[in-house]
């Protein structure tokens, strides 16, 4: 594998020279290279400015005259290959993925079960999810801004580490507010996960294979789903466990302590990868990037490092300013780290980024209203018709709303209601059957997405997932309300692939972290007002829920019209 740390005083593979006589050299046809010291001192850094495109080119295919070949970013990354090293980061990456959204998804399986235990009504069942969201809103910015500082690595370990532990912590609370307490730090924990992950990802991802890739990252989540949802099904069903007196820990607890065991795995698994070689560029560690460059061209290839035939890096004006500024005397690092993370963030509100970052913002703030809104009540609203199906045997027909009129005047959640915490497999089943429609979908992205476009598969669904969200209101029995809930997850997981793509791509890299946790704060934001919103209107006013969901979708979905395409072209 390919480690991060290299020492590149005693690496042979490092500060590679030619010191061959040039034939030509100060001719009219190919001036000179300049050498460039970013560290203040004589020690030559490998590092090189060519005056023109050309002049780059020709320097390149022509080592035979005297020059090592150089490179900017996107062709180095292109000339290690693309093989064994991206698709075990593919793996390792999308199990990160995955427990991400094994650990948001998990609360809408458990409360049905949790109801009894926690005393739940639809209110506070409205907070249990969206407290993590709260967590998250908090936890993105300070880790992706971090990860702007210290690198995408660090960061991440920590997180997976912090994540774990706090769903442990979760499992063994026995009250509603201690409960609440770990969630909004599991919530903290994540919060970083999805913009660091997303950043790290992409940025080993050569222009031509990006696209699709990060659509194949995006099938993690399904994958995640699909997981839980199955999990849910063999485990809360169950009735394992034990109870005493003053200790429970039934099943749906066992359920959370395994949707920790991914975040343990991806901790140990993320030692064996590198650092994002971009971020190293963008803090002037030129020598440290071309190591982790030759490594993956020996991963991939199986060659010896000398034939990886980048020896010198091309950096433009843009690095070459972000250089500087990484140079500035500034005490100490974690001064540092303050420094850019107050910095970044002013960078994403001026101009020309500022556009950017407003349209990413409103995007996955109505995006996610839809997204987590109706996604995370799902297996409540399966529970709902099955228990009314159950007091009603011999009617057909029942709307969502009716459904929920008779579920909190007269069912479980009214004020006679006994409460039971037996929830029949069905429920299950259903939410399985509802997150594996998603699968087809992701297929979909991964194989179009880079012909079609990151604009064209958001818009379209955005626009086919809002139409799902009115339909629902027009349902009459759980057949139909299983067969609407599935097409929703199948259009909203390509509109999600999509928008990681496009709001990965649109920023540049030394604001790409922090620019994708802003946005991932809005999300969050957008999670918790859909969870609340649809758990108070639910059971208040039901039409309401499924219309605004609506027309929130469509209308955030034709903002990327704004962005510019980023489909097959360089990350900036």
């Amino acid at each position: 594998m390919v480690e991060s740390e290299t020492d590149t005083n005693n690496s042979k593979y490092t500060n590679v020279r030619d010191d061959r006589v040039a034939n030509g050299v100060g001719t009219k046809e190919l001036p000179v290279a300049i050498p460039v010291d970013l560290n203040g001192g004589s020690k030559q850094t490998g590092l090189q400015i060519v005056p023109s495109k050309q002049q780059q080119d020709k320097a390149s295919l022509d080592p035979e005259r005297g020059f090592a070949s150089k490179a900017d970013f996107e062709h180095a990354i292109e000339l290690t290959g693309y093989g064994r090293f991206h698709y075990i980061l593919l793996a390792i990456c999308g199990l990160v993925s995955t427990s991400e959204e094994m650990d948001v998804i998990s609360m809408s399986f458990i409360l049905p079960s949790a109801q009894c235990d926690l005393d739940l009504n639809t209110q506070s069942k409205g907070w249990l999810n969206s407290i993590i969201f709260i967590g998250m809103m908090v936890g993105a910015y300070v880790w992706g801004s971090v990860a702007d500082s210290l690198g995408r690595k660090k960061v991440l370990i920590v997180i997976s580490i912090m994540n774990a532990l706090c769903i442990v912590a979760s499992s063994f609370s026995q009250n509603y507010e201690t409960f609440m307490v770990f969630r909004f730090l599991n919530g903290a924990a994540l919060g970083g996960s999805g913009p660091v992950i997303w950043s790290y990802f992409a940025e080993f991802q050569p222009k031509a294979k990006r696209g699709s890739m990060l659509s194949f990252m995006a099938a993690f989540w399904t994958i995640g789903n699909l997981l839980v949802a199955g999990l849910a099904w063999l485990i809360i069903p169950a009735n394992i466990g034990f109870t005493t007196a003053a200790f429970t820990f039934n099943s749906w607890r066992i359920f959370l302590m395994v949707c920790s065991i991914p975040s343990f795995i991806v901790a140990g698994l993320l030692l064996y990868l590198p650092e994002s070689p971009k971020f190293l560029l963008s803090q002037g560690k030129m020598e440290d990037a071309l190591a982790i460059f030759r490594g993956i061209y020996v991963t991939n290839t199986g060659k010896s490092a000398d034939n990886y035939p980048v020896k010198e890096l091309i950096i433009d004006e843009k690095l070459k300013s972000e250089l500087e500024d990484v140079k500035k005397p500034i005490k100490n690092k974690y001064k540092r780290m303050l420094f850019n993370i107050m910095d970044n963030s002013k960078q994403l509100f001026m101009s020309p980024i500022v556009k950017f970052t407003t349209i990413s913002i409103t995007i996955n703030f109505t995006f996610h209203i839809g997204y987590y809104g109706l996604m995370m009540w799902f297996p409540e609203l399966f529970n709902r018709f099955d228990e009314y199906t159950r007091a009603h045997p011999d009617v057909e027909e029942a709307s969502v709303c009716q459904v929920t009129d008779y579920v909190v005047k007269m069912g479980s959640h009214s004020d006679t209601g006994v409460c039971s915490a037996t929830i029949p497999s069905t429920v299950f089943l259903e939410s399985l059957i509802t997150v594996a429609a998603a699968l087809p979908a992701n297929v979909i992205a991964v194989l179009f997405m880079d012909k079609l476009g990151r604009k064209f598969f958001l818009v379209f669904s955005t626009m086919s997932a809002g139409l799902c969200s009115a339909s629902m209101y027009l349902v009459t029995n759980k057949h139909q309300n299983l067969a609407v809930s599935a097409i929703f997850s199948g259009v909203i997981s390509m509109g999600n692939a999509s928008l990681d793509c496009l709001i990965t791509e649109v920023f540049p890299t030394n604001l790409r972290a922090t620019g994708v946790a802003i946005s991932m704060v809005a999300a969050r934001l957008g999670g918790i007002i859909g969870n609340v919103v649809i758990a108070t209107l639910l059971d208040l006013y039901c039409p309401a829920p499924t219309f605004i969901v609506a027309i929130l979708l469509a209308g955030g979905g034709l903002m990327c019209l704004f962005l510019p395409n980023t489909t097959r072209t360089a990350l900036s």
